[in-house]
């Protein structure tokens, strides 16, 4: 999932930059329209099940800190 974020990301970041000298281009500027979307409707699934993927969506509290850490026995 997280590798899917990954490529959505790139791929959406790359389609900005070529609408900003293409922005006359359609097909371009759907298929930045599709892959926002689908990236954003997938970092909410991940956030949902494994927590904040930035600074930026962390809630008001660390929950991570809750958990044992790696040398109490909790996972990496």
């Amino acid at each position: 999932m997280f590798m899917k974020i990954r490529e959505l990301s790139f791929a959406s970041g790359d389609l900005s930059l070529y609408l900003d000298t293409h922005p006359e281009d359609k097909k371009a500027l759907d298929l930045h329209r599709k892959y926002s979307g689908e990236l954003s409707t997938l970092k909410e699934e991940y956030q949902n099940k494994y927590g904040a993927l930035t600074m930026h969506h962390a809630s008001d509290r660390w929950s991570w800190i809750d958990e044992p850490w790696p040398w109490e026995g909790g996972a990496l």
